[in-house]
């Protein structure tokens, strides 16, 4: 889902050692249910209340999606201190931080790797993860199927997912480590389905200047390839999804980070890659919130920075098989 979460609920590890692959009716009652998470959500209109719940930490956003021909419309106000106000029409997004007077205006080549509302799941994740139905339960109020995603190797987390039963709309996404703890979580506290539109209110947030500093980062679509990159090693269940030079320096006449995002069809990964800089990038390092691992290390004379919500060994693969073609 997008970022994201809910209360501390904790899966045991004997419930994930008895997940086994399914098969027959099951499997396919199991994958179908796939295909309506995928377009619930794009097609639904709804808005509510997520919580996102990562190591330790809560916070909660007030999200609306709205859906009108080929049009999508999506608004996010963070509810905790950071006041942070996304709004988005299809591909253009305005990221307004108010306590800086800053918007961050942009067109989102790639929107893969970024959601206020709860993702797409696609059905090709089924490659990657063996996909069982587990009942039903109740979140924010209505009935839902809970599907387990389990990881059919070492590159990415357990999934464990609540969609709701009349729509496919995911109502709420744990993520799961390989010992069976709670790694993440992101759940509707509250959610009305089938809202009337009302796009007008995103567009006129999205047309509001007066008193902020407008920065439109540079950016243009591209291929690794032209931009003398290649992935010598496919990473396992993982596909190029987007690629996109973007602009760090206002002044500067031409974009100089590159972002390739990889998808397995439940998560993504993105690396941004860039010119060495001996002040800027001092030791190689690596991070962790919830079941966001990042990596940084150095690659001749670029600067490698790996972020997704996988298990550190995917992104040592990214690491090792991304390498400069002149």
């Amino acid at each position: 889902m997008g970022r994201r979460g809910a209360g501390p609920w904790l899966l045991c590890a004997a419930m994930m050692a008895a997940f086994v692959p399914a098969t027959g009716a099951a499997d396919n009652d199991a994958r179908s249910w796939l295909q309506r998470m995928k377009a619930a959500a794009t097609g639904t209109n709804y808005q509510g209340t997520l919580v996102f719940i990562a190591g330790g930490v809560i916070s909660s956003s007030r999200v609306w999606h709205y859906r009108v021909g080929d049009n999508t419309f999506e608004r996010l106000e963070a509810q905790d201190g950071r006041q942070q106000r996304i709004f988005r029409h299809n591909d253009e997004v305005r990221t307004v931080w108010p306590q800086s007077g800053t918007a961050v205006v942009e067109r989102r080549e790639t929107l893969a790797a970024w959601s206020t509302t709860p993702q797409a799941v696609d059905p090709s994740a089924a490659d990657s993860y063996v996909v069982r139905q587990e009942g039903a339960a109740r979140v924010a109020g209505r009935d839902a199927a809970v599907l387990v995603l389990t990881p059919r190797d070492d590159l990415r987390f357990a999934q464990r997912l609540w969609a709701d039963q009349a729509t496919g709309l995911m109502l709420r996404a744990d993520v799961i480590a390989a010992d069976g703890s709670l790694v993440e979580s992101s759940a509707f506290s509250a959610v009305e389905l089938g809202v009337k539109p009302q796009p007008e209110s995103v567009l006129q947030a999205m047309r509001q200047d007066a008193g902020l500093r407008i920065v439109r980062p540079q950016q243009r679509r591209t291929t690794l390839a032209s931009e003398g990159w290649v992935l010598a090693r496919p990473v396992p269940g993982f596909a190029l999804a987007g690629c996109v030079m973007l602009g760090l320096d206002a002044g500067a006449a031409e974009p100089s980070m590159l972002q390739v995002v990889f998808s397995d069809g439940l998560t993504h990964v993105s690396v941004f890659l860039e010119p060495f800089n001996a002040e800027r990038h001092r030791s190689e390092m690596q991070a962790k919130l919830g079941a966001t691992n990042t990596a940084m290390r150095r690659v001749g004379e670029h600067w490698l920075t790996m972020v997704g919500d996988v298990p550190p060994a995917a992104l040592k693969q990214f690491a090792e098989a991304l390498e400069r073609r002149r």
